[in-house]
């Protein structure tokens, strides 16, 4: 039995994380490690340090924002970047490659900023030109992974505070409804389908809020999910709360999941 071994992490600017991506790929070689928000122009994109690692890595960014790249021990057998539907492409995004027959689609969804604001209606937006890409793009009864930085809490138990923190534009009914859509497709989150009812682990402990990993004060918004055909084939998913405990990190940590392979 062979295994796929996949990680997602949202770096927060991949220049200042070298000194955690390198060393984490060298201990755990997954197969693919898809990052995002990258925030480096691709001329400046540092290639020689993955490469040097032993992994290709395929990137599209922009100065100062957004970003997504995806390192690999294989090179991709194909790559896209954004949409295609006429729309923004957002390029900087969305990006889909395909290893040992897999597609793979990395996205750093919007944020949304505020509800009620242009920012937040793009985001419910980009949810459903996700749909349709993957719906136009892919079929439901075949492998495919979604993951990244999906900047939704789906659940109560996916944040430390759902009281107080609902309404968010991470944690609203709005955007649970705009996710679920998206999942309906034929996506399964695999995290939760490893550790179901499992309260108070998070992939994104924020900066402003003191001490806020020792508090255990975050957020699972960063997903991996998979067609069923995958999902089933499920190993393991976790959360791997070392790189968030490194001097200078990212304010999100690494999700890591693996699927048997035939």
């Amino acid at each position: 039995m062979g295994i796929f071994r996949i990680a997602t992490y949202n770096v927060n600017s991949v220049r200042r994380r070298l000194h955690i991506i390198l060393p984490w790929l060298a201990k755990h070689r997954p197969d693919v490690l898809c990052m995002q928000e990258t925030k480096v122009p691709d001329g400046l994109f540092p290639q020689d340090g993955f490469r040097a690692a032993g992994y290709h890595v395929t990137y599209r960014g922009a100065k100062q924002y957004n970003g997504v790249a995806i390192a690999s021990r294989e090179q991709p057998e194909e790559v896209r970047f954004g949409f295609s539907d006429g729309g923004q492409a957002d390029e900087d995004r969305l990006i889909a490659a395909v290893f040992a027959g897999i597609p793979v689609v990395n996205t750093y969804v919007p944020q949304g900023r505020e509800r009620e604001t242009a920012h937040f209606a793009y985001k419910l937006d980009w949810f459903e030109r996700l749909r349709k890409f993957f719906a136009r793009t892919y079929s439901p009864d075949a492998p495919l992974i979604w993951c990244g930085d999906l900047n939704v809490a789906p659940e109560d138990i996916d944040v430390h505070d759902p009281k107080r923190l609902l309404g968010h534009v991470c944690f609203t009914p709005e955007v649970w409804e705009a996710f679920t859509a998206v999942r309906s497709w034929g996506l399964n989150d695999v995290y939760r389908r490893q550790h179901p009812g499992e309260a108070g682990r998070y992939t994104f402990f924020d900066y402003r809020v003191p001490q806020a990993v020792r508090r255990r004060l975050g957020w699972r918004i960063d997903h991996i999910l998979a067609t069923s055909t995958l999902a089933v084939k499920t190993l393991r998913c976790d959360i791997d709360m070392n790189p968030r405990m490194e001097e200078k990190p990212s304010d999100h940590t690494i999700l890591v999941a693996e699927f048997a392979t035939d």
